[in-house]
């Protein structure tokens, strides 16, 4: 009798194992029997050093306040700030997020690119740390912190009175960014990562950077950030809602994969020199596009509202903690993810080590 591939045209056939392969010959659990062998046959792996660690930085000296929406975030003074990024550096983590809430907001978001701004103070506090020092920093290029409005540029208003409208000016916020950009990196970040989702910010930043003799500071582009309802918890620990309407004019529509591919192109061909994917666990399709089209270096950040939702479950019991949290890291590898920003950083390096 002849098989099925008999009957099939040379070279034809796609049949992965040849039947005298299959069952009981081939038992897929030999190598889960133990420990050891799914360590040694693990397709994915995740390390203390691709784990990015956000920090909320606000004036003042030994603050510690604890984020409600967060369980172990906290809004840090500069000096607490110091003693978490020497924490994080002993656990091995690769580096720091550096978000800042400033003392007072304006208009335009003047803190955000301020010589004593609270972000400036905290890298400059961090470069000066011995232990901090084998963290990479990322500053968080944006401007919704700072503005008394909450939204990420420069506000235009068309029309008068009840007919008022108002949205985001994409031009003239470009240049409010690249001067946050530029402060930053003369204040010590290592790497510089817009987040605002403005046309052109890339660029903008990139010619600034090189004008200023920071062309060695890298750009790490939230090339694709969807306007997403999983973003609430953030919102409370940076105190930066938007007091009117939303983001959705300048944030991406969640239901777009191939004009999140074109706003990956974009930014890359503007200067980026990585990308980063926000949020995480909503968008692992996305994460997987981005890595088949693309070569360079590539994150996801697991939002605040990824973290707030399993440490509810967390604090029900409905879920192991320290599985899930894991397994919702290695998820995000998996799809593709080189590095994860995590507010479960800490805590999964004490895991992974």
């Amino acid at each position: 009798m002849r098989s099925s591939c008999d009957r099939l045209t040379p070279g034809s056939c796609s049949l992965p194992y040849n039947r005298a392969m299959s069952f009981p010959v081939q038992r897929m659990r030999r190598l889960r029997r133990s420990e050891p062998l799914r360590a040694l046959v693990r397709e994915t792996s995740i390390e203390p050093g691709d784990l990015i660690y956000p920090l909320f930085v606000c004036p003042g000296e030994g603050v510690r306040t604890p984020v409600g929406s967060m369980p172990g975030v906290f809004n840090l003074s500069v000096d607490e700030a110091v003693r978490e990024a020497e924490e994080a550096a002993a656990l091995g983590i690769g580096g720091l997020l550096v978000f800042g809430l400033p003392a007072a907001k304006d208009a335009q978001g003047t803190g955000a690119w301020a010589e004593d701004g609270i972000v400036q103070q905290a890298l400059r506090a961090l470069k000066a740390s011995p232990a901090a020092k084998k963290l990479v920093l990322i500053a968080d290029v944006c401007l919704c912190e700072y503005t008394s409005h909450g939204h990420c540029g420069v506000i235009a208003q068309s029309g008068d009175g009840p007919d008022a409208s108002f949205d985001v000016a994409n031009d003239p916020t470009l240049e409010l960014l690249a001067r946050t950009a530029v402060s930053q990196a003369r204040a010590g970040a290592d790497v510089v990562a817009p987040s605002d989702m403005m046309d052109g910010r890339v660029a903008a930043i990139r010619k600034a950077l090189d004008a200023a003799g920071c062309a060695e500071t890298p750009i790490l582009s939230y090339a694709s950030k969807f306007a997403s309802a999983f973003y609430g918890p953030f919102r409370e620990a940076a105190d930066s809602a938007p007091q009117f309407g939303d983001r959705r004019s300048y944030q991406m529509d969640g239901a777009n994969l191939r004009e999140a591919m074109r706003e990956i192109a974009l930014d890359l061909d503007e200067g980026a020199d990585m990308i980063l994917m926000k949020p995480a666990m909503p968008y692992l399709d996305v994460v997987r596009a981005a890595r088949e089209r693309v070569d360079a270096p590539l994150g996801a950040y697991q939002v605040s509202g990824e973290y707030s939702m399993l440490h509810a479950a967390f604090e029900r019991g409905w879920l192991d903690p320290n599985r899930t949290m894991i397994e919702s890291l290695v998820g995000i590898r998996r799809a593709g993810a080189d590095f994860i920003v995590t507010y479960f950083a800490k805590d999964a390096a004490r895991l992974l080590r």
